[in-house]
């Protein structure tokens, strides 16, 4: 099971993303380099983004503090748990 973190994106976005980027990006780093989190993007339309988890409190921990939220480049967010189907070994 993984859980999935989407974003939705303020209309005011692209505006504050450079703003704040650095410190996101540094907060999923230190979330990939524990191992809780395996995939982090945007949706090619701006809309929003996601990130996959190993845990829903990773997903939870790391969108409650993230600085995109904080600063309100993300309007909502939500975690929905995921059953992938194609596993690596």
């Amino acid at each position: 099971m993984k859980y999935v973190l989407f974003y939705e994106s303020a209309a005011d976005a692209a505006a504050k993303v450079p703003l704040h980027f650095a410190a996101h990006r540094a907060r999923w780093a230190s979330y990939q380099q524990a191992g809780t989190l395996l995939l982090i993007g945007p949706f090619a339309d701006a809309t929003g983004a996601l990130g996959v988890f190993t845990t829903r409190e990773a997903a939870e921990e790391f969108a409650k503090d993230d600085p995109f939220v904080l600063h309100s480049v993300v309007t909502r967010w939500s975690i929905k748990e995921w059953n992938e189907a194609i596993f690596n070994p």
